[in-house]
């Protein structure tokens, strides 16, 4: 009988013991992997932004560094953006005359009637500020009045087209604010003291009207972008967020969504911005698009797995979580990543000898098509050997059901191996955000997307942004509307 109460009591001891060390071991694991968790924030903290993992560090970068806030600049920055028009009487004393020291280039516009033999019984001077690479300079039309015989009136001649009408601003000035703006990244509070120490004082409600109005002027042109670029069969698809300030809350502002879109045949691009980053936005926008669209892993995109498009996924995402699971399990995670390596070495060797598509297709069927083969046996046979919640079980458990979308770019010579083209488009607004921290409205911030397309454009093209701009606004308000893709970058 005591031998039998021994023996329970061991059995209940070692039982007891058996789930103690159950449940460290558990601990252990979660310890584990918050310490992996830690190494991986402050890594992307303090450590460096490239995603190198050997030489071929330019095939690596996603290009998506998160600015920090600038509060200091916050207060100011409302005041550029936005201002309430006030319900009663205007208190505007009329336009602020040009200093006398800026120098005045003097242009004579002459009527289309004849006038040989007329009176010039007066003229009529309008001023516009104008801009000269590093010197301001107003710029007078002078129409010269001549009365018609027999008292049957007077004729002048048209003012040349504004891109503002009746506006001070001339089209290179307009140009001028809105590069600095979105391509400089040049706060509009920044811009008015530029002005100042010119000689010139421009209200922020007179800047922010100039910017509102100029994105009125080219709606149209980013439609026929848009329009453009939709026509193409392959696209890259990402999405950036926004702050936006929200005027039913006080102080508090919106997180709103660029969603951006790129032909990497073309080198176009154009942002669409939605108040939320759900499925309505690229659905709207790719209701039509038929051929090939290339994106990261998030959730929303799956959608358009069908019949009319083929979804590629993007190897450099695939490739970053096992760059993050180095600590966890190195052996495992560099081999994946040295596999990954021998396919960018593909695309590199391919980009330094300029090949073509089908060139390029031959390669990949050469090289690349086997070690995406032998990587998705490696990923098959090790998902069952780690720890799902681990740094490289996260890794497998993304790159595994995405494979073969992964490999879909290897079948055709004009895709890439990832989306890294898209996203260094998106380095623009990222840049912005640091600047002038949020836009004064949801029209501020889709007319925002308007110029980052067009100008995002110009840069992909290699064209510069402030010349190519001041022609548009010179030549769009007479432009016809069924030849505006003629004045696409």
């Amino acid at each position: 009988m005591i031998e039998a109460i021994k023996n329970s009591d061991n059995t209940a001891l070692l039982t007891l013991l058996a789930e103690q060390q159950s449940q460290l071991e558990q601990k252990d694991l979660r310890i584990t992997n918050l310490e992996q968790q830690l190494e991986q924030l402050l890594r992307h903290i303090y450590g460096q932004r490239s995603e190198k993992f050997s030489v071929d560090a330019s095939q690596m970068s996603l290009g998506l560094d998160l600015p920090l806030v600038e509060k200091a600049e916050r207060k100011i920055e409302t005041i550029t953006y936005e201002r309430e028009k006030s319900s009663g009487k205007s208190n505007h004393k009329g336009r602020i005359p040009f200093p006398e020291h800026l120098p005045r280039v003097d242009e004579v516009v002459a009527p289309k009637e004849d006038v040989n033999g007329l009176a010039v019984i007066g003229q009529q001077v309008t001023e516009r500020l104008e801009f000269d690479p590093g010197k301001l300079f107003v710029k007078r039309y002078i129409r010269y009045k001549y009365a018609k015989a027999n008292n049957e009136g007077v004729i002048i001649a048209d003012l040349p087209a504004s891109p503002i009408d009746k506006g001070s601003a001339g089209a290179s000035v307009l140009a001028l604010v809105i590069v600095q703006k979105y391509v400089d990244h040049l706060p509009l509070y920044r811009q008015i003291e530029q002005f100042k120490r010119m000689g010139i004082s421009i209200p922020s409600s007179t800047m922010s009207d100039w910017i509102k109005t100029a994105a009125e002027l080219i709606a149209p042109l980013y439609e026929a972008l848009v329009k453009q670029i939709l026509r193409s069969n392959y696209l890259q698809a990402d999405e950036t967020r926004i702050q936006v300030l929200d005027r039913d809350k006080k102080s508090k502002t919106h997180r709103g969504w660029y969603w951006t879109y790129r032909d990497p045949l073309t080198g176009m691009v154009f942002f669409d911005y939605h108040e939320s980053r759900g499925r309505a936005g690229p659905s709207e926008m790719l209701k039509d698009f038929d051929g090939y669209l290339q994106t990261d892993g998030y959730e929303v995109y799956n959608q358009f797995d069908k019949n009319n498009i083929t979804l590629v996924h993007c190897m450099a995402h695939a490739r970053r979580y096992f760059e993050q699971a180095l600590d966890n399990d190195k052996e495992l995670a560099s081999h994946a990543l040295k596999e990954i390596q021998r396919l960018y070495a593909v695309e590199r060797h391919c980009r330094e000898n300029n090949l073509s598509h089908d060139q390029r297709l031959i390669e990949r069927n050469q090289k690349s098509v086997p070690v995406l083969g032998s990587l998705l046996q490696w990923l098959k046979e090790n998902i069952i050997q780690v720890t799902p919640s681990s740094a490289i079980g996260k890794a497998i458990s993304y790159s595994l059901p995405r494979w073969d979308k992964l490999m879909i770019y290897a079948t055709d010579g004009k895709l890439e191996i990832d989306n890294n083209l898209v996203e260094n488009s998106i380095r623009p607004i990222a840049i912005g955000r640091k600047n002038y921290l949020f836009a004064g409205s949801h029209q501020s911030a889709q007319n925002a997307a308007m110029f980052y397309s067009l100008l995002g454009t110009c840069k992909l093209k290699g064209i510069e942004p402030f010349s190519w701009l001041k022609n548009i606004f010179e030549v769009l308000p007479d432009y016809k509307a069924n030849r505006l893709e003629e004045l696409l970058p």
